[in-house]
């Protein structure tokens, strides 16, 4: 089983049988995350100062 994750979204996480059903699992993954859909996300980012 294999597991992986964004780390722009660490409240979420997904799943596969093997490498290459995970990296689809995470394509599926991002693409929900960033169509705006899906209201409350959770993301993280850094923020420069000047």
């Amino acid at each position: 089983m294999w597991l992986g994750y964004f780390e722009q979204f660490p409240d979420t996480v997904t799943q596969g049988d093997s490498r290459s059903d995970l990296e689809e699992n995470l394509r599926d993954l991002y693409r929900d995350l960033t169509s705006g859909e899906i209201p409350g996300i959770r993301s993280v980012a850094e923020l420069a100062m000047e």
